[in-house]
């Protein structure tokens, strides 16, 4: 999956698949995470976000599943 890296302290880049609503996150620790079922305005709203640490823990961690990659 393609990511695009963003502006963070946390989070080095992110990457969507629409068609198997999988949200992609690297930290800068160099861990990748998968998530599924995420809708595409949730990765939208990540991607927009000021702060894409504080999204990332309001409104997925803890919301999806995941597995680290």
């Amino acid at each position: 999956m393609d990511r695009v890296q963003v502006v963070s302290s946390n989070i080095f880049s992110i990457g969507f698949d629409e068609e198997s609503s999988t949200l992609e996150v690297e930290f800068h620790g160099g861990a990748v995470y998968q998530y599924f079922d995420v809708p595409l305005a949730v990765f939208e709203g990540l991607l927009g976000a000021d702060s894409k640490g504080q999204y990332f823990a309001k409104h997925i961690k803890g919301y999806y599943r995941y597995v680290k990659v």
